[in-house]
């Protein structure tokens, strides 16, 4: 008997995919405060170009690489869905075995799409006001069929390497966070640091711009964690609520550090330990219970505190903490699975806190070290590719100048650039 669709599954996963499509323009708000005034509009549209580059190259090589049959050896999938061959509104994604109900895959091809298309847009940050818009548009969309492909074959699919392995990752700690944290760090190693890293303040020009891409991000994540159930049931609503109560502490836990170390909590702290539990909690929220996710949540929001400081000591300049927040925080939610995971619900004993022994702990590791490594390892390449062809980079002038007027033509704020007007003339009609 052919499957048959859910309804109330479809409505939720529909639901859900509107939702983390949201989370690219918040994380778009969320970067563009921190930037300087004259970088905002460039790192605006580094996330918004991200979803026609992205959809394009998912419609067409993406899904059939991440979610088609296995071409071998668990490491990537066929082209047998190439262009979306042989789906159609007929077509069910399988989500419920022994009832053989689903959800129509082409609503399944677009969730997943909205995961990648976030991903890739999360790199931006650590190349932010010193990249060329032309060359991160190459960068998206290869980036997403030779990086993030391989890794959602990996992790998400019956038949990838990582989860034949026993490697477990909910909805995109390893996917998502380590893969966009570990290929961060690769190019800001390749564009290299700022003009006046180290020196200048570079403080973010609108906070509450933050805080408002801060509050997307969390209402969109309910969507990213919630709908990885692929069911409106019982787990998703425990996955929800894990997911807000790890944001909760997160951001308590930053909070508490920056009391303590500084004397004042922060706007910043609060928004950025936010999104530092929600990134952790992401890989573990099906499989720990609430007093796991407190544990993950607040372990997040204390190490991401710290690890956004160790770029100035290892002389990296991520510089909106795409590597202190996402890889170290995908790393800790990741790893707390081997410790935390609860058989309420992973259905059996994993976590070594609770029956279960060191193997699930070495699972987690190994998927953490191989995709780390395989990110940064091909993203570098891939930027060096870029950089040595038509350059990553723009001129020391443009970035002084303001890479907002340089590459895009436009300000953000009428008073223009370090508060004058800019030279229009020709452009606008200024004079």
């Amino acid at each position: 008997m052919n499957p048959t669709i859910d309804p109330a599954a479809t409505a939720w996963l529909l639901a859900a995919t509107a939702m983390v499509l949201l989370m690219t323009p918040g994380l778009a708000i969320f970067y563009g405060g921190m930037v300087r005034s004259s970088g905002v509009l460039n790192m605006l549209m580094m996330s918004f170009i991200s979803i026609p580059l992205v959809t394009v190259a998912w419609l067409v090589f993406g899904y059939s690489l991440s979610f088609g049959d296995d071409a071998g050896g668990g490491l990537i999938g066929d082209l047998g869905h190439i262009g979306l061959s042989g789906i159609d509104p007929t077509t069910v994604h399988v989500t419920d075995a022994a009832a053989n109900t689903g959800v129509p895959e082409l609503l399944y091809v677009t969730f997943q799409l909205t995961f990648a298309i976030l991903t890739v847009a999360l790199i931006s940050g650590a190349i932010a006001d010193r990249a060329k818009f032309s060359a991160w548009m190459i960068f998206v969309p290869v980036w997403a069929l030779i990086v993030y492909a391989p890794i959602a074959h990996w992790v998400w699919t019956p038949d990838g390497w990582l989860a034949k392995l026993g490697t477990l990752d909910y909805a995109g700690g390893l996917v998502v966070e380590i893969a966009s944290g570990a290929s961060a760090l690769a190019m800001a190693l390749v564009l290299g640091p700022r003009v006046g890293f180290k020196v200048d303040a570079m403080r973010p020009h609108n906070l509450p711009f933050v805080l408002l891409g801060a509050g997307l991000l969390w209402f969109g994540w309910f969507g990213f964690n919630a709908g990885s159930a692929l069911k409106a049931d019982g787990i998703a609503s425990a996955v929800f609520l894990n997911t807000l109560v790890a944001g909760c502490l997160g951001m308590l836990g930053w909070l508490v550090v920056e009391q303590i170390r500084d004397g004042k909590p922060t706007t910043f702290g609060a928004a950025s330990g936010a999104v530092a539990g929600l990134v952790a909690i992401t890989p573990s929220c099906g499989s720990v219970n609430t007093l796991g996710a407190l544990i993950v949540g607040v372990a997040a929001g204390v190490v991401c505190s710290f690890a956004v400081g160790w770029k100035f000591k290892g002389g990296f300049d991520d510089s909106l903490d795409v590597v202190g927040v996402h890889f170290m925080g995908g790393i800790v939610g990741t790893l707390l699975i081997g410790f935390l995971a609860h058989e309420t619900m992973t259905g059996d004993k994993k976590g070594l806190l609770y029956g279960g022994g060191l193997g699930q702990l070495g699972k987690q590791a190994v998927g953490v070290l191989v995709v780390a490594a395989f990110a940064f390892g091909v993203s570098f390449l891939l930027g060096k590719v870029i950089d040595k062809t038509i350059g990553f980079r723009v001129s020391r002038e443009d970035e002084i100048g303001g890479i907002d007027f340089a590459l895009h033509a436009e300000t953000a704020y009428a008073e223009g650039v370090h508060g004058h007007t800019p030279h229009t003339k020709g452009l606008f009609g200024g004079h």
